[in-house]
C-alpha cells in the first residue's frame, strides 16, 4: 500500500493512516515520508507494516553517519533530522500527559517545555552492550539487529565518542578469542568509556562457573586498553536472573565518570546514565528546584532533601554539597555500596544512606525537597501513597518513560497532595525514541 507518514510513534516505528482511518505503525519510515509498504501484522486497533520503498522522502529524512542504521537496532530514529527528533519527543510527552494523565491539551501546553538537548546527536554515549551468540565453537558478539534480526558485528559505533568508537569491535575480538571453544557462559558484555576520566571498563556477564580469570584480564586489557576488567555472575532463569557474584579480573573495581564538579565511581552491576552531559542537565534541574526553595528558608544549607531510588548518588552528592541534610534510599545492593563509597570518597557526612524499597523505607519526618528517579516501571501504588502523605514543599520526579510518568501524574494529582507545575523533556538518547523528563510538583489540588 501507499502511505503518507504523519508522525513518529513512541517506539521505532512511524505512524500513518489507511484510507479508512485505521492506524498503521510503519517500520523504516520517518515523519513526512511517502512510502510503499507491506503489512506484516493486522490487529483490531492498528496494523503493522514495513516500508519497502521511499517514494517521496521527507524534508526531515537525512543520511546518517553510520552505515548500520536500519540494520543494527541501536538507532531506530537515525534517518530523522535531529531537530525533528527533538520535536517528535516533545510531541510524544505531550500526548502522554494529555491522554494518559488526563490533563488535556490546554493545560499541557502551559506546563510542557521544549526538548532540551544537552549533548550532540552523536558521540554522546558512555556505555554500550554487546550480545553474545554461539556459532559452532565460536562466540559471535555484536549489537542486536533491528526487528530481532540476530546479531550485527560492526566496525565502529558513532554513538560513542570518536576516540572510543572502535571499542565494540576490539572488545568483540578479544572476547571471541578468549571464549573460542571454551564455553565460558558469557551472555552479555558491557563497555563503559568516559571522556572525562579516560576510564574504559569491560564487564563480562556470565553464569557462575569455572573461568580463566588471569587470561581474560590480560587478553581484554591488551585488546581494548581497558582500565578495568570485571565479571558479573547471574543465576536463575533468563527473564529473572539475579546477582550471584562480582569479581575484579584486572585493573579498577569501579568505573569513574565526572559530572560537573563531582566524580562518581560505579561498579558494573549499578545503573548510571549513558549520557554524562545529559546527567549533568538532570542534576542542574534538580538543584534549581532546591535553589527555588532557598529564599523561603535561611539559604540552601538550611534545607533538607530526600533522594528516593538514589542509585550510586547522581543526585545525592550534588544535593549533599549544597543542602544541610539528605536522606537517600536505594534498593539495589551494589548501588547502595557504590553510593556509600562515593560519599566517603567525597567526604560528605550529611547523608543517611538507607538500603531498601523506597515505598517501605521512605524517610519519616519533615523535608523540603523530594527527588525521585524510579526505574522505567515508575512508582508503585505504595510509593504514590507515601509521597502523598509527605509535607515537602517541592517534588522533582525524574522519569525515563513518558507513559509511566503520565500514569503517576494522574495518580498523584488524584490524591490531592501534589499539583504538576512543569515538565521538561531532556534528550539523553538521540537517534532513539527514548526521552528523559523532569517533572516538578508543588503542593496543591489539581
Amino acid at each position: 500500500m501507499r502511505l503518507t507518514i504523519e508522525s513518529m510513534a513512541y517506539g521505532p516505528e512511524a505512524i500513518a493512516r489507511e484510507a479508512d482511518g485505521k492506524t498503521v505503525l510503519v517500520e523504516g519510515a520517518v515523519a513526512g515520508d511517502v512510502v510503499e509498504a507491506e503489512v506484516t501484522h493486522t490487529g483490531r486497533r492498528f496494523d503493522r507494516a514495513r516500508a519497502t520503498k521511499v517514494l517521496e522522502p521527507s524534508p526531515s529524512r537525512v543520511e546518517p553517519p553510520c552505515p548500520y542504521v536500519g540494520i543494527c537496532g541501536g538507532c531506530p530514529w537515525g534517518f530523522l533530522d535531529y531537530s525533528a527528533q527533538a520535536k517528535a519527543k516533545r510531541a510524544n510527552v505531550e500526548a502522554a500527559l494529555a491522554r494518559t494523565a488526563g490533563l488535556g491539551a490546554e493545560r499541557v501546553a502551559g506546563l510542557l517545555a521544549s526538548t532540551v538537548s544537552p549533548s550532540g546527536p552523536w558521540g554522546y554515549r558512555n556505555k554500550v552492550e554487546l550480545a553474545v551468540a554461539a556459532t559452532g565453537d565460536r562466540e559471535r558478539l555484536g549489537f542486536h539487529g533491528a526487528r530481532g534480526s540476530g546479531i550485527v558485528a560492526i566496525d565502529a559505533c558513532p554513538l560513542l565518542p570518536k576516540r572510543f568508537a572502535r571499542l565494540p569491535k576490539q572488545v568483540a575480538g578479544a572476547v571471541s578469542y578468549l571464549a573460542h571453544g571454551k564455553g565460558l557462559g558469557i551472555f552479555r558484555v558491557g563497555i563503559r568509556a568516559s571522556e572525562t576520566t579516560g576510564d574504559v571498563e569491560v564487564s563480562l556477564w556470565t553464569r557462575p562457573s569455572r573461568f580463566p580469570r588471569a587470561l581474560a584480564a590480560k587478553v581484554i586489557a591488551e585488546g581494548a586498553k581497558a582500565t578495568g576488567v570485571v565479571r558479573v555472575m547471574l543465576k536463575g532463569p533468563e527473564k529473572a536472573r539475579r546477582l550471584a557474584g562480582f569479581e575484579v579480573l584486572g585493573g579498577r573495581s569501579r568505573w569513574r565518570e565526572r559530572l560537573d564538579d563531582h566524580a562518581m565511581a560505579v561498579s558494573a552491576p549499578s545503573f548510571f546514565q549513558v549520557n554524562a552531559k545529559g546527567a549533568e542537565e538532570l542534576v542542574r534541574r534538580v538543584v534549581e528546584a532546591a535553589e527555588g526553595l532557598a529564599s523561603e528558608a535561611d539559604g540552601l544549607s538550611a534545607l533538607e532533601a530526600w533522594d528516593l531510588y538514589s542509585g550510586a548518588g547522581t543526585f545525592t552528592l550534588p544535593l549533599a554539597r549544597r543542602l544541610g541534610w539528605v536522606e537517600a534510599v536505594e534498593s539495589y545492593g551494589p548501588a547502595v555500596r557504590d553510593l556509600r563509597a562515593n560519599l566517603e570518597r567525597a567526604g560528605l557526612e550529611n547523608v543517611e544512606a538507607t538500603g531498601g524499597d523506597a515505598a517501605r523505607e521512605m524517610p519519616e519526618g519533615p523535608t523540603d525537597l523530594i527527588v525521585c528517579d524510579p526505574p522505567r516501571a515508575g512508582l508503585s501504588k505504595d510509593a504514590v501513597a507515601g509521597l502523598s502523605e509527605t509535607r515537602a514543599q517541592r517534588f522533582a520526579y525524574v522519569s525515563c518513560d513518558p507513559q509511566t510518568l503520565a500514569r503517576d501524574v494522574r495518580r498523584l494529582e488524584e490524591r490531592g497532595r501534589w499539583r504538576l507545575g512543569s515538565v521538561t523533556p531532556i534528550d539523553l538518547f538521540p537517534q532513539s525514541y527514548h526521552v528523559e523528563c523532569v517533572a516538578l510538583f508543588s503542593p496543591g489540588r489539581a
